[in-house]
């Protein structure tokens, strides 16, 4: 039985629908938007998750629905939220960057490919896991079709460099 960790946002509610689609040995740790921070509280507790219960996946996962990436991609009502406004400005930065770069397809899908492909990229760096190779995948869930879709590859994603 496949052990696995789903790093998830809790206005989502995905917890039961992850249980029965996938009938895995299923842990969570749930932030909003998964805006998580990287602090060694948190990685420790991840890392401590991981090889207690012997995980050799970890998912991000975001529903397309999710209320706070439309919140950042619109009103933004909740950017007064501790921790949240860094985190909307990096999702309208993005943003801006998918409206220049794509002529067609979900912008929203496209917002969230980058960030969680972003998320899998930070979580690699500080988890640091060598000895015990763990994999790291985002999806984003449409609860409209009842399904989980893999996020866009981050080979897509061009990132600013700047040179001096």
């Amino acid at each position: 039985m496949h052990k696995c960790l789903y790093l998830l946002c809790p206005t989502d509610c995905l917890e039961s629908v992850i249980n029965e689609k996938y009938k895995n040995e299923n842990y969570f740790y749930t932030s909003l938007g998964n805006s998580f921070a990287y602090d060694n509280d948190t990685i420790k507790h991840i890392k401590d998750t991981v090889y207690k219960n012997n995980i050799r996946n970890i998912y991000f996962i975001l529903s397309i629905d999710n209320q706070i990436i439309l919140d950042a991609l619109g009103r933004q009502d909740f950017s007064h939220i501790r921790r949240l406004s860094s985190f909307y400005d990096e999702i309208n930065h993005q943003k801006k960057y998918v409206k220049m770069s794509w002529r067609k397809g979900n912008i929203q899908f496209s917002v969230l490919s980058y960030y969680l492909n972003k998320k899998i990229k930070e979580l690699n760096a500080v988890l640091n896991l060598s000895s015990n190779p763990i994999k790291i995948y985002g999806k984003i869930y449409n609860r409209h079709y009842d399904i989980f879709s893999n996020i866009y590859s981050g080979l897509i994603y061009l990132e600013k460099h700047h040179l001096n």
